[in-house]
């Protein structure tokens, strides 16, 4: 069964060029995961795969359209789904409006029981980006998990473009 979701729109502050830059190369998710986390997980520029519970989980990017849109496919995952980040001129120089579409084969106990947290995951990464280009730490996120020297509330931390 085919499940299409859209997160809220979030306003970002970074314009669409550095968003787009900072997700199109797969290697930069790495520096950004917890060092207990790393383990298992190996990158490359079009692709990410991680062993979770004893699983190959990948991504692989699809499509770029530069500065607007990267499009993402499972690589090996326990259903089929495809993922697009869209970046958005918010009509405002250094502004950008970023949302989420997923576009996944659940059946339907796996829809039932995911659906609603698929969405709400999508709409806590919308917000959190928007709140990490403020300098705000997202809500619920606890500061000591992110790597030494990496500090999310600078307004994207090292590794992306500022």
């Amino acid at each position: 069964m085919n499940t299409k979701i859209t997160s809220k729109h979030s306003i970002v502050s970074k314009d669409p060029w550095v968003l787009y830059m900072a997700f199109a190369d797969l290697r930069n998710f790495v520096q950004f995961l917890p060092e207990d986390k790393k383990e298992g997980v190996r990158a490359e520029y079009d692709t990410i795969h991680a062993t979770v519970q004893g699983f190959d989980i990948g991504v692989r990017v699809t499509d770029r359209v530069p500065y607007s849109m990267i499009g993402f496919q499972d690589d090996g995952a326990p259903f089929h789904f495809e993922l697009k980040l869209h970046f958005d001129s918010a009509g405002v120089q250094g502004k950008t409006d970023f949302w989420i579409e997923l576009d996944a084969e659940l059946n339907l106990m796996m829809k039932m029981v995911l659906g609603s947290k698929l969405k709400d995951a999508l709409d806590k990464i919308a917000d959190g980006l928007a709140s990490v280009s403020e300098g705000k730490m997202p809500d619920g996120v606890d500061p000591s998990m992110f790597p030494k020297g990496f500090n999310p509330a600078s307004g994207f931390g090292n590794g992306f473009p500022s």
